[in-house]
């Protein structure tokens, strides 16, 4: 009989620890994705550009000739894509400075960091041979084969949906630029990995997290293709599961004693960011290098300036 509760207990105990390390993963990419599904299903469904009258466009650039010259000038396609990327890193420089406010954080063991050794002990201190496997198991979605073989995946299935050349530009770009960005950081960082037991393999320094960024950079862009030409509700599902899933991964960079708490959430941010980089650029849903503006600017072009305005009243 002791032996049995004696048993019994130890399988208790193990299923306790497999629990509350798969629990915290998953639980955290449920709410993250509840998160995300709730933004969507509210986010204005016309991103691409403000919606303004071309009656106020005209009238501000009636007032001022020299907005006017400078918007024709982005007709040119060699300049037309300079304003559309100023305005993106304006809107993503949020990104950038919370990455740079979490590196200040990791070096001085401040604010957020100090809850970086209390979670890499918790996972070295409940893991299992069943929440390790698991968890190596959603760490393969943001490697970089799992990164390239999903990336190839929707581009494929997507071109077959939707032809369009730049969305396989998009894609690539979104999924190259961010393996090179979270590389640049890690040197620039240069920050020691967590000197615990390790569970799983990896390369490089800790901070950011290469995974972290990979996902949230890769499934944001999926979630934009596989979305587009589909309803709202279908375009949220989607933003939620690349939500959740980056969310998951980052977790389990953690749980698996590679990575501290401060690298996985700048690599969420570092990898959002970059996406939201790329998709302003691109225009959105519409995919097309420098639409952002290509609206006001036509408008621009089709306006005449003062003096053109003058000799036409003259004659």
């Amino acid at each position: 009989m002791i032996r049995q509760t004696t048993g019994q207990l130890d399988a208790d105990g193990r299923l306790g620890k497999q629990m509350l390390l798969l629990g915290l993963v998953l639980g955290a990419g449920v709410l993250a994705a509840a998160a995300v599904y709730g933004i969507a299903l509210r986010w204005p469904e016309r991103t691409v550009a403000p919606k303004i009258s071309g009656e106020l466009i005209k009238e501000e650039i009636a007032k001022h000739p020299g907005l006017r010259a400078a918007l024709r000038r982005r007709v040119d396609p060699g300049a037309l894509t300079g304003l559309a990327l100023t305005a993106a890193v304006a809107l993503t420089a949020a990104g950038a400075v919370a990455v740079g406010i979490l590196s200040q954080m990791a070096r001085r063991n401040q604010g957020i960091a100090r809850w970086d050794i209390r979670l890499a002990r918790l996972g070295a201190q409940h893991e299992t041979h069943l929440s390790t496997t698991v968890m190596r198991d959603i760490s393969l979605l943001g490697g970089t084969l799992g990164i390239i073989l999903i990336a190839v995946s929707i581009t494929a299935l997507e071109f077959r949906r939707i032809r369009q050349k730049s969305a396989v530009a998009f894609l690539v770009l979104v999924v190259a630029g961010q393996f090179a960005l979270s590389n640049s950081v890690k040197i620039i960082v240069d920050r020691a990995r967590p000197d615990i037991d390790r569970l799983t393999g990896f390369s490089g320094a800790s901070f950011p997290s290469g995974h972290a960024t990979a996902a949230a950079a890769t499934f944001a862009a999926c979630a934009l293709l596989v979305g587009r030409s589909r309803r709202t509700r279908v375009k949220a599902l989607c933003a939620a599961v690349a939500g959740g899933v980056a969310v998951s991964v980052a977790a389990t960079r953690v749980f698996l004693g590679v990575h501290w708490l401060t690298d996985v959430i700048a690599g969420l941010f570092l990898g959002w960011s970059w996406f939201a980089l790329c998709s302003i650029a691109f225009g959105g849903r519409l995919l097309r290098f420098g639409a952002p503006i290509a609206e006001s600017e036509q408008v621009a072009v089709s306006q005449p300036t003062r003096d053109e305005s003058q000799v036409n009243i003259a004659g």
